[in-house]
């Protein structure tokens, strides 16, 4: 329930990337076509995003409370929707004191309005607000049961999350820096983020499930960091070739996202090569296979799309 692993990382990093990108995309839109047409171009974005969010998680197969309403591509919808628009209006301070404003008002909410039915605040799980606002006010399937980790709620810091991205894709964007105080900076907020919440995490404990603002911090740290290496790696020394899949991954990343997911069964088929014998044969290491097959499966279709030029944009 509380603290932090190198797996809690990757969803906060989708979320922080999708900030970094949206400087390059928005800033362009803001250029050449104005705020309005740009604040429509994000609100269309996201909306398209939530619903394929829902579509991903058995579309609409499930009605009612059947149908999961949050989860992750619902998550970065709300986040780019609400971050998007704060770039389009907002300048810098505007956008610092709107992240900093989430976090500690969430922080707030969390840590001293008490929960109806339980009492005074806490950050257990099931007694805790925001588990509290998704059981009174979330409708249709709840990935935990009562609650959701991509709840109501906890989207809110999400959102300062998307906002940390949008930080760094403005100080990547500006020409008139050099690369090495580029990655210089990346490095300076990474470890300034990391330090802030770690001790945050003393009254405030990092949690993923609750997207707490000292999580916030410590993920988004990490991202500072793994930005600054890559960009040295690939943009500073050239040094790209390695690099190639991830490219064709992120070429079409919806499209595979929502392929892995429930349009076409890549575990199935590799159990269908993983069996009878040659599960016998493996032994332990058969679940270790069948993965490795899933990702080559990916990798191929990526691959595919990327050499024909196919790219499937939200």
């Amino acid at each position: 329930w509380e603290g932090v692993h190198f797996y809690d990382l990757i969803f906060p990093l989708f979320v922080y990337i999708t900030g970094v990108s949206a400087v390059f995309s928005l800033t362009k839109s803001l250029k050449d076509h104005g705020q309005s047409a740009t604040a429509k171009k994000v609100v269309i974005r996201g909306l398209l995003l939530y619903l394929l969010g829902l579509f991903y998680y058995a579309g609409m197969e499930e009605v009612g409370d059947q149908l999961r309403y949050v989860g992750v591509l619902q998550r970065i919808a709300l986040s780019y929707l609400v971050g998007g628009l704060l770039f389009t209006y907002l300048p810098l301070r505007g956008l610092i004191a709107s992240c900093v404003g989430i976090l500690v008002v969430y922080w707030a909410l969390l840590s001293f309005v008490p929960v109806p039915g339980a009492g005074a605040a806490s950050f257990e799980e099931g007694a805790n607000l925001a588990n509290w606002v998704d059981q009174c006010c979330l409708p249709g399937y709840k990935w935990d049961g009562q609650h959701d980790p991509e709840g109501l709620l906890s989207s809110l810091p999400a959102i300062a999350t998307m906002l940390l991205g949008v930080f760094s894709g403005m100080l990547l964007r500006d020409d008139a820096m050099s690369e090495a105080k580029k990655i210089l900076l990346l490095c300076l907020k990474g470890g300034l983020l990391l330090a802030a919440g770690y001790l945050w995490a003393m009254h405030f404990p990092i949690i993923k499930k609750l997207w707490t603002s000292s999580y916030v911090l410590v993920a988004g740290g990490y991202s500072c960091l793994m930005l600054a290496l890559f960009y040295l790696v690939t943009d500073v020394w050239k040094f790209s070739a390695w690099a190639t899949p991830f490219l064709w991954i992120g070429a079409n990343p919806i499209t595979l996202y929502l392929l892995s997911g429930n349009l076409m069964d890549f575990e199935a088929m590799a159990e269908r090569v993983v069996k009878g014998p040659v599960r016998d044969l493996l032994g332990p290491y058969a679940e270790l296979v069948i993965a490795a097959l899933v990702i080559w499966m990916i990798l191929a279709i990526a691959r595919f799309l990327y050499r024909r030029r196919i790219f499937i944009r939200v």
